[in-house]
């Protein structure tokens, strides 16, 4: 089955994140949907490792040309390939070179704050504004350490609230429809 293919949302604001990267691994992995596998992208830098399953919205396409990505806060890590049913408390706003190491054109990549609707001790969490500043910065730091030597040049211009993740999906899964 093609991971990419499963509709962005099942109901409401309720929404898939397929996991790539589990909480945990040093590894980024990659869905390729032509294969329907998991690949590997590339090992992390040394000593950093994914804080929490890292994974895509199928049936979106960013303006990087990719799936949105979603990041799944919860305490617990799952596996690659799984589909996740979850809603958004944010946004992670990205911007980065649309190609590596050439900063002449710059694209918004940014990633969706998620917890999954069968979480249980995170599930009175609604907003990533609740989250703790030093949180909020250790993950803006991780995304920035995660990509420093690829050529991304990635810069964070802030955060926005589960609103705004919601309409950045349905925006992007309307784009992927209208190909």
């Amino acid at each position: 089955m093609n991971l990419a293919a499963i509709p962005a949302f099942v109901s409401g604001d309720i929404f898939r994140v397929v996991v790539e990267a589990p909480r945990g691994s040093n590894l980024k992995l990659k869905y390729e949907p032509e294969w329907e596998t998991m690949t590997i992208s590339r090992p992390l830098p040394l000593g950093v490792v994914f804080p929490f399953d890292w994974g895509f919205v199928p049936s979106t396409e960013n303006a990087d040309g990719d799936p949105v990505d979603a990041m799944v806060f919860w305490d617990v890590a799952s596996y690659p390939g799984v589909v996740l049913e979850c809603r958004a408390i944010g946004v992670l706003q990205v911007e980065q070179n649309r190609v590596n190491h050439d900063a002449s054109e710059r694209v918004r990549n940014d990633r969706i704050v998620s917890i999954p609707v069968e979480a249980r001790r995170e599930h009175d969490l609604n907003d990533v504004g609740a989250l703790p500043p030093r949180v909020r910065q250790e993950l803006e730091q991780f995304t920035l350490t995660a990509a420093a030597l690829e050529g991304k040049a990635l810069q964070i211009i802030g955060w926005s609230d589960g609103r705004a993740a919601l309409e950045l999906i349905r925006r992007t899964a309307a784009a992927h429809h209208a190909r």
